[in-house]
């Protein structure tokens, strides 16, 4: 029986995962705001402009990289 001792540290593991996963599945309370004023909020919000919706996007940099490291030649040797 002494020999099945190596076991206890990965049942205990498990016995806590077990645990975690009951707790951390467990039905919670709805604290969301579902009135009027909350709805009216959201839908002034949407309807505002972007703030950088008049701004040119900025030129991305294409770095034409092949994945493959060279060496420039040396030509002046």
């Amino acid at each position: 029986m002494e020999i099945l001792w190596w076991l206890a540290p990965a049942g205990g593991a498990t016995v806590l995962a077990m645990l975690w996963a009951a707790w951390a599945g467990r039905p919670r309370r709805d604290e969301r705001d579902r009135s009027e004023a909350a709805y009216e909020r959201f839908a002034a919000a949407m309807a505002k402009d972007h703030p950088a919706a008049g701004k040119p996007r900025p030129v991305a940099v294409r770095d034409r990289s092949t994945g493959i490291a060279v060496r420039p030649s040396r030509r002046g040797d």
